[in-house]
């Protein structure tokens, strides 16, 4: 039987790509950038390829959802072995178990796998692929992922024939522009020339492909929002901030920041009671979080007693405390007492001029409204930091909350205002408690400051103000 080898003859752009899949260093490669770059037709060529020369290795495609990789990826995958004259007999597909194999041929006992790659409520740590090996493997449309599914297959390559054929793990990451563990993780890094070793990234244009470059070209031209445009068509990573508040680099900057620390601590608190919401606290030093805790479906009466004993250990005035008093939260506010209060539809509180001394009323809509904007001036200024020892799962869901987190369309006279509630809880699937919990800490700027005196006594830190009521 005739041996054969594809040769493959990519275009500049991809034959970068290709200098990094194929060398002894790159473990981990986001090709990334507007849509029409060749990334579908790289990642079947590159497995193609790898099956072909490394009989017996096993790969894997995965995309967020497996109809959408039958519809797509894989119909590229046929259409790649047709311009490569891969004779039929030489594969199989299981539509059962989704997996190609290769039954014949030079490629015989090669096998890649399908995989759905969708977060599963009933498998929030990606388990399912916690078992499986692979010589290595393509994310497609990794921008629509979930951290986690991608922190979990970068573990399981490197696990089938890598050592006998002398072979990196490789996984190679395809997508669009976006603004989530890519943008922190690979195109940030790239950015500011900091990409970890064994990491790289290059960006893909339409133009860059000389097959479809016109065709697309006229295709992304009738792009007519902005951000989508400059996404698709501009492969821009830095895209618009629709109307958020805050400054995705400056987000991420939260994590690396190094602020003043002062000797004054808060604890703020968004809480919830049974249910999917989260009871989110944070411990601050200033404007550093220190220590974050959360939980789930966990009743009034243990966060009552948790944040207590959190108040307690860490030296909190319980006038340095507020919680959310909306829905469950008031229980928690009426046991404790001293603390605060937080209810975001409340009258904005008035802050008084430095120079002049006087009360000025400043146009928020509301309470919330106006706590979210003094948050994002400090985070946009680098004022925030974040030392908590927190997961990657942790910092996505900090960062995805903040990024939804938008001013309403303003004739310029009307109060500033955020979107509603319920809008950041449709466009997350989520409630945004992080962001709530951050989003406390403004409360404190808004309150006169006094001269604390710190005093121990049975049952916890109580705060005592000199001449002031407390």
């Amino acid at each position: 039987m005739k041996k054969i080898y594809p040769t493959i003859s990519p275009f500049p752009r991809q034959d970068k790509a290709y200098q990094k899949l194929l060398d002894d260093v790159t473990r981990l490669l986001v090709y990334g950038g507007a849509a029409g770059g060749g990334k579908t037709w790289l990642g079947c060529e590159w497995l193609l390829l790898m099956c072909y020369r490394y009989p017996g290795t096993k790969w894997f495609i995965g995309r967020n959802e497996l109809t959408r990789l039958m519809g797509s990826s894989y119909l590229t995958w046929r259409r790649v072995l047709k311009f490569h004259s891969i004779p039929d007999s030489d594969w199989v597909f299981n539509g059962q178990y989704h997996y190609i194999e290769f039954v014949e041929g030079t490629a015989k006992g090669s096998r890649i796998d399908l995989l759905d790659l969708a977060y599963q409520p009933r498998d929030p740590d990606f388990e399912r692929f916690g078992s499986l090996e692979y010589t290595g493997g393509w994310i497609e449309e990794g921008g629509e992922i979930h951290f986690k599914a991608f922190d979990v297959l970068k573990t399981r390559i490197g696990r089938m024939m890598n050592t006998e054929y002398n072979l990196l793990p490789k996984l190679l990451i395809t997508c669009n522009p976006t603004h989530n563990w890519l943008y922190r993780l690979f195109y940030k890094p790239f950015k500011e020339g900091k990409l970890p070793d064994g990491h790289a990234f290059i960006k893909a244009l339409y133009t860059d492909n000389p097959y479809t470059a016109d065709s697309y070209g006229k295709q992304l031209d009738t792009i007519i929002d902005p951000t989508l445009r400059a996404r698709l068509r501009n492969g821009d990573w830095e895209y618009g901030e629709n109307n958020s508040i805050f400054n995705y680099d400056a987000i991420i900057d939260m994590f690396t920041n190094t602020v003043e620390i002062s000797n004054e601590k808060y604890l703020t608190g968004d809480i919830a009671r049974y249910g999917h919401d989260k009871t989110v606290e944070g411990i601050w030093q200033g404007w550093n979080l220190q220590q974050v805790f959360w939980d789930v479906k966990q009743g009034i009466d243990v966060t009552i007693t948790k944040t207590r004993s959190r108040i307690i250990e860490s030296g909190i005035p319980y006038s340095h405390t507020v919680l959310d008093d909306d829905g469950v939260g008031g229980g928690a506010v009426d046991s404790l007492k001293g603390v605060k209060g937080f209810v975001g539809n409340a009258t904005p509180i008035k802050r008084v001029d430095p120079k002049t001394k006087k009360e000025i009323k400043e146009n928020y809509r509301n309470l919330r409204s106006q706590c979210e904007f003094i948050f994002a001036e400090k985070v946009n200024n680098h004022e925030v930091s974040i030392s908590a020892p927190l997961s990657e799962q942790e910092k996505e869901w900090i960062i995805e909350e903040l990024q939804q987190i938008k001013s309403t369309e303003n004739s310029g006279d009307q109060p500033l205002q955020i979107v509603s509630k319920d809008s950041i809880k449709e466009a997350l699937g989520r409630s945004p408690d992080f962001a709530d919990m951050l989003m406390m800490r403004a409360y404190f700027e808004l309150q006169p400051k006094k001269v604390f005196i710190q005093q121990q006594q049975v049952g916890g830190v109580k705060s005592l103000y000199e001449g002031m009521p407390g």
